[in-house]
């Protein structure tokens, strides 16, 4: 006879699907604009790539996620590399240069 699973166990397994889709949207459109602006090809070469390779990214998060031993720590995993990638987009971008301005010296 098998017992039916405590609102726990469905808790826990419905976090990990939002966590998991949710996260791993976010983190691979993070690496597909990072691996945009960084690969060394041509412009729509690199955004090809960068497309093909964030189905990968997805997958991976996805299988992280519900490798963890808790939504707790796959929370922390995916929030950390989203933290990285999003700083190191940050830079690439130009952002946190100082004394510069994006849209060119003031007249």
């Amino acid at each position: 006879m098998t017992r039916a699973p405590t609102l726990q166990v469905r808790a826990a397994v419905a976090g990990r699907v939002v966590l998991a889709a949710g996260g791993g949207y976010a983190v691979a459109g993070l690496a597909t604009a990072l691996l945009s602006l960084t690969l060394p090809m041509p412009r729509a070469e690199a955004v090809t790539t960068a497309t093909l390779l964030s189905f990968a990214v997805m997958v991976g998060i996805v299988v992280v996620v519900f490798a963890a031993r808790s939504l707790g720590r796959a929370a922390a995993i995916i929030g950390g590399l989203a933290l990285v990638l999003g700083v190191a987009l940050w830079f690439v971008t130009g952002s946190l240069s100082i004394g510069s301005s994006p849209i060119g010296p003031s007249p």
